[in-house]
């Protein structure tokens, strides 16, 4: 399933931006980046409970925001792109 990942940290104070740093980790670990605080991540359903554990683990839920869109493929999942950024094809050949 796709997955699109959502975040705002507060960046008020030092620990705030070591959270949002810490949150971004998670978020590469598992996904692409795809603006700045937006992360695709093509996940099964153990990834996501995964996933969604160390973001709750790194998130202040008082002074931050954590948002969570899965998309189940089943369901003929669309994403529209516009603009510079071109999304990876995981499903196409590696050439290295």
């Amino acid at each position: 399933m796709l997955v699109i990942v959502c975040y705002d940290v507060s960046t008020e104070t030092r620990e705030g931006r070591r959270r949002l740093r810490r949150v971004a980790r998670v978020c590469e670990s598992t996904g692409q980046r795809v603006q700045k605080s937006v992360f695709e991540c093509k996940v099964d359903r153990m990834q996501l409970e995964d996933l969604e554990r160390r973001l709750l683990a790194e998130i202040q839920l008082d002074q931050d925001c954590l948002r969570l869109y899965r998309l189940a493929e089943t369901r003929g999942c669309e994403v529209r792109e516009f603009g510079r950024f071109r999304a990876l094809d995981y499903a196409a050949p590696l050439v290295v």
